[in-house]
């Protein structure tokens, strides 16, 4: 069972995803709070998978809060929930360690299936804002030599296409436990705790073909 919290200061969004939520028999929603406050209380006595929060918040944001998630509980998934497709808010999510970005006006079936595939250990990224990531050109903290290997450049390309691990090893001709391997070296060699993360550094430092 996925267990999710809910923190959003609207109530009427928070009913209708703990709505949408309950109808699945894999999953349910154990908490919901309005901000970050209420958060950091009931996290000790919790242990949830799942975290979805909306940036704006009375408090502290969604991506500050993420931030702190993340250092105190970096095995919590985090589903930033909102109506932003800013570049600044996106970049900014996704370096603090958010696992999916989705807009509010995802369809529910979206919404269902990032729980799911965040809770796999994969990220979630709109086809919208993976366009923006791959049209920036600038470079940031570039690396000399990142020494990753041929299969592992290819994993990587992998995951920036938005591809599975099933379907790398699909597409590679070797096992999903193989590209965990990969994708895991990947992530110590670029010095990234995420999916996300990890796209947006093979982007930023023209590790693989800008569109």
């Amino acid at each position: 069972m996925i267990e999710v919290i809910l923190v959003d200061d609207h109530a009427i969004l928070r009913d209708g995803l703990k709505t949408l939520i309950g109808q699945e028999s894999d999953m349910k929603v154990v908490g919901e709070v309005t901000g970050s406050g209420q958060l950091m209380q009931m996290l000790p006595q919790l242990d949830p998978d799942v975290i979805m929060m909306d940036i704006n918040m009375p408090d502290m944001n969604g991506i500050e809060l993420t931030k702190w998630v993340k250092s105190n509980y970096p095995s919590i998934k985090i589903i930033v929930l909102t109506m932003y497709k800013n570049d600044e808010y996106f970049m900014a999510a996704i370096r603090e360690g958010a696992d999916a970005y989705l807009l509010k006006d995802s369809p529910s079936a979206d919404v269902i299936s990032a729980i799911r595939t965040v809770s796999n250990g994969e990220s979630v990224i709109p086809a919208i804002m993976t366009k923006k990531l791959l049209s920036l050109h600038q470079t940031e903290n570039k690396s000399e030599d990142n020494a990753l290997s041929p299969r592992e450049m290819e994993v990587l390309l992998g995951l920036v296409e938005g591809l599975s691990n099933k379907e790398i090893a699909d597409r590679l001709y070797i096992s999903d436990k193989t590209v965990k391997i990969h994708v895991s070296n990947i992530f110590k060699k670029l010095d990234v705790k995420s999916r996300s993360q990890a796209i947006i550094y093979a982007v930023q430092n023209q590790l693989v073909p800008l569109l």
